[in-house]
């Protein structure tokens, strides 16, 4: 891996956390992702199933865990499997974990090699009368591929068609929405990560450029600080394609006088970043653009400012579309009119503003958290307004990564990359 090795205490307390919210007498399993095949004897680069990795650290394919706390075996109350590596291995793919350097990365004693799962999971299971089972249940998930979770599912159904079944996801929802101090630091890399990229193409952006060379300045400053690259997708959104929410083309040229739309971040240690920034491609905005620009950047700060403990997900949204429709009414995009006739259920401010403000991240961009649930300290939240005019030719964006605390504001991870837009007007001629 690139990025440095992560303290085991950080899973051995998840493990713990997670366990002692299982019923007496069961055994929860997770599974490492499959390598995805492209065609012929290529593959996608491998990205491990974030719950094995919250639970054990372990980056690697092939890999399963088993979790059975109040097991009578005390030496089977955590279990890891691995593939088993050898000299072969080693030369052609590289070293695969040993049982020690698994033990080293997951705090977990008890490891074996893959082969042995079935007969593990015998002896396991004559103790336990539950299996919890690690299914999807995102909000946002649409997932048409079976993983590899899928089928030991089906295959780990029947094969114990009599013992109940019970959800992992639930649980997981709950505690990887709340992140520990190891977490928040990994996170705060990554964030540090982007800013380095961000300030590198402030000086390489001029009319003439092409969206993917700016793509590639980034690319290179993320490689080059240990991230594996791009948290998701990079949209590079110059001119009107900042209208198209998820534009990721990036195949056109910027022009004088257009702004580009970015949201780009950079992943460390599999935990993501998520950052939104809108800059003019000759280095200074327009009146009408700067008006744009400071109106989305003041409902952004006060959004923010909303998300402390106890706030309810759907209250918050209402919140930031009352600051965004106050706005939109001073920059005349919409009229009282306007507000005194609109759906309830579509807002008038919606046709400038239609995305959600706010979204849970960590491992995934778009990370585990049960929205019907109040926000509690240490849920990180993206805040992220914007205005888009397809009219005017223009859309601005501007997120940050904010961290909720016990008490007053939220901590901003991104407070040091610039956002003001004197500061990006100076940056970008200095």
């Amino acid at each position: 891996m690139k990025y440095h090795p992560i303290n085991s205490s950080l899973f051995i307390k998840n493990r713990a956390n997670f366990t002692a919210a299982m019923q007496p007498k069961s055994i929860a399993v997770f599974n490492s992702n499959d390598i995805y095949p492209i065609s012929a004897d290529s593959t996608m680069p491998f990205e491990q199933h974030r719950d094995i990795f919250y639970l054990s650290g372990v980056d690697q394919e092939e890999s399963v865990l088993m979790l059975f706390p109040d097991c009578p075996n005390p030496d089977l109350r955590e279990v890891l499997f691995v593939r088993e590596t050898n000299d072969h291995i080693a030369v052609w793919e590289g070293e695969k974990l040993t049982k020690e350097a698994a033990f080293k990365t997951s705090g977990i004693k008890t490891v074996y090699w893959l082969q042995d799962l079935e007969k593990i999971l015998f002896e396991m299971s004559t103790y336990a009368d539950t299996f919890y089972i690690n299914t999807n249940e995102h909000y946002r998930a649409s997932v048409e591929t079976e993983t590899r979770e899928d089928r030991f599912t089906k295959w780990l159904l029947a094969k114990y068609p009599a013992h109940s079944v019970a959800k992992s996801n639930p649980t997981l929802q709950h505690l990887r929405s709340v992140k520990d101090k190891i977490e928040l630091d990994l996170m705060q890399h990554a964030c540090n990560i982007t800013e380095k990229g961000f300030r590198r193409i402030l000086n390489f952006i001029k009319p003439g450029v092409w969206e993917y060379e700016i793509e590639a300045e980034l690319i290179h400053e993320f490689v080059k600080n240990r991230s594996k690259g791009f948290a998701y997708t990079p949209i590079i959104a110059s001119g009107n394609n900042a209208n198209v929410l998820h534009y990721i083309e990036n195949n056109q040229q910027c022009k004088d006088g257009d702004l580009i739309l970015f949201d780009i971040a950079a992943e460390y240690a599999n935990y993501k970043s998520d950052l939104s920034r809108t800059v003019p491609v000759s280095g200074k905005f327009s009146t009408r653009q700067k008006a744009v620009y400071n109106a989305v950047n003041h409902v952004k700060k006060e959004a923010t400012k909303l998300l402390v403990p106890g706030t309810l997900w759907k209250e918050y949204h209402v919140e930031v579309g009352d600051i965004m429709t106050s706005e939109l009414l001073k920059l005349g995009l919409l009229d009282k009119a306007d507000v005194q006739n609109e759906d309830k259920n579509w807002p008038a401010y919606k046709k400038y503003f239609m995305h959600g403000t706010s979204h849970h991240i960590g491992l995934d961009t778009h990370d585990y958290g049960l929205l019907h649930e109040p926000m509690q300290a240490n849920n990180v939240f993206t805040v992220e307004p914007g205005i888009y005019i397809p009219d005017e030719g223009f859309g601005i964006r501007l997120e940050d990564d904010v961290v909720i605390q016990e008490k007053g504001e939220p901590i901003n991870l991104m407070g040091n990359i610039p956002i003001e837009a004197d500061e990006i007007e100076d940056l970008m001629q200095s």
